[in-house]
């Protein structure tokens, strides 16, 4: 396994950004590769990408979600994937957004892919263009407020 880890501060309420980043079916949107993310239910993804010039399905489950803080998934069938997403308040207008991914390339191009960083690239290039989506709109697209834990759905807040 490969894990990448990467953040940035983005000039928007620590709920702004939270609530953006419940909106998976925006992530085509501002991130590479992406062609496409249906949510199935409150905590489970489909997932279609572009991963060095293959198609790539997978699907994720949301295992824990918790308003304002963070969001952890791993991945139930394709390409192996885990990670978590938090926010962290640096001000009232500003938000550090960081993601932790743990990943398996699979392949002698993902591999070499990520023996030179192009993975790290990729995740640091889809924060930039998450906060400059986020930025430019003032306001998030919609919001998921509800919590999960251990894979179980709990009320909104």
């Amino acid at each position: 396994m490969s894990t990448v880890e990467k953040s940035i501060e983005v000039n928007v309420p620590v709920s702004t950004a939270y609530n953006q980043w419940t909106q998976f079916e925006d992530f085509p949107k501002f991130m590479e590769g992406i062609e496409e993310v249906r949510q199935l239910d409150d905590t489970h993804l489909h997932w279609c990408a572009n991963v060095a010039g293959k198609r790539k399905e997978w699907q994720a489950e949301i295992t824990e979600q918790i308003p304002d803080q963070r969001i952890a998934w791993r991945s139930t069938t394709g390409a192996l994937n885990a990670g978590v997403v938090t926010f962290d308040a640096i001000d009232a207008n500003t938000t550090r957004v960081m993601v932790r991914m743990d990943y398996d390339p699979e392949g002698v191009t993902e591999n070499v892919g990520d023996a030179i960083g192009v993975f790290s690239h990729r995740v640091e290039g889809d924060l930039e263009r998450f906060k400059e989506f986020l930025e430019s709109r003032g306001q998030a697209t919609g919001a998921w407020r509800g919590n999960v834990q251990q894979g179980q759905p709990r009320p909104g807040i």
